[in-house]
């Protein structure tokens, strides 16, 4: 069910004029002929708001109906007068109530203080200290309009700090639709997947024994410079086997020189 109070941001108690006044600002925010911030979606649920907001007898069922949807506020499920943790839980519940609104409704994301103290269950007077804090951290701003939005770095904290504040998470899903128990039929449903599904196949045996040197694959490619000199070696070997036997042939030329001789004047004979 919708909130039309906080959907328009305005009180239960406001009157008919401060319920038109607002149409009359998101309209012109929200219009679909809005190059920037046109949403028709938006509009279009705008318009149904204030169509029953601005009718006696609708808004009249309208609020009975919304008394019976109400959600229980912060304050039953969380101690916010402990002496030591009642400052700290105040902090963790204006966190969880801005998030949960800038995660529903990003176009509008601010809460004002009317509604802050009616979703948390405790008296605005005590509020100021936890919102100044808040806004000096720079986890939450506030608008022109005197209303509340979480800003980038009070996402980041809620996200991150989740589990380490039970407090916190417990604040957080009794803010949004998911109920406990779909929370634990989740869980149960996950870790029985986890059970059937197969153990994964073991590695397989190896065999003790002296291990057996890996022989790559890789072909062995050799520079060109190293493939010109390989081939000029197997030339030159090749070259080797294929000649004649010049032994032979030296043995005949020391023969011949033996049988030359030379005469006084220096010019050999030939026999």
């Amino acid at each position: 069910m919708v909130d039309y109070y906080e959907f328009l941001q305005i009180s239960p108690n406001a009157d008919v004029d401060t319920v038109h006044r607002v149409y009359r600002f998101l309209a012109a925010r929200l219009h679909p002929d809005n190059p920037s911030t046109g949403d028709p979606e938006q509009f279009k649920l705008l318009k149904t708001a204030y169509d029953v907001l601005s009718d006696r007898v609708q808004r009249a069922e309208y609020d009975a109906s919304r008394r019976r949807h109400s959600k229980e506020p912060f304050s039953t499920q969380v101690d916010f007068m402990d002496s030591l943790d009642g400052e700290l839980n105040r902090r963790l519940a204006v966190l969880a109530l801005l998030y949960h609104r800038r995660r529903s409704n990003s176009t509008m994301p601010e809460v004002g203080l009317a509604e802050i103290e009616e979703r948390m269950g405790f008296p605005r007077d005590y509020l100021d200290f936890t919102l100044w804090y808040l806004q000096r951290k720079g986890y939450v701003s506030k608008g022109d309009n005197g209303q509340y939005a979480l800003t980038a770095d009070g996402v980041d904290f809620v996200e991150s700090q989740r589990s380490d504040f039970p407090t916190l998470n417990k604040l957080l899903t009794s803010g949004s639709d998911t109920t406990a128990e779909e929370i634990v039929e989740t869980n149960e449903h996950i870790a029985a997947e986890a059970a059937a599904a197969p153990p994964p196949a073991p590695p397989p045996e190896t065999k003790p024994g002296k291990p057996q040197p890996v022989r790559s694959q890789t072909p062995i490619v050799l520079p060109a410079s190293m493939e010109h000199d390989y081939d000029r070696r197997m030339g030159r070997n090749e070259r080797r086997a294929n000649m004649p036997d010049t032994r032979r042939y030296k043995g005949e030329r020391r023969i011949g020189n033996k049988e030359r001789r030379v005469t006084p004047g220096g010019k050999p004979s030939v026999n």
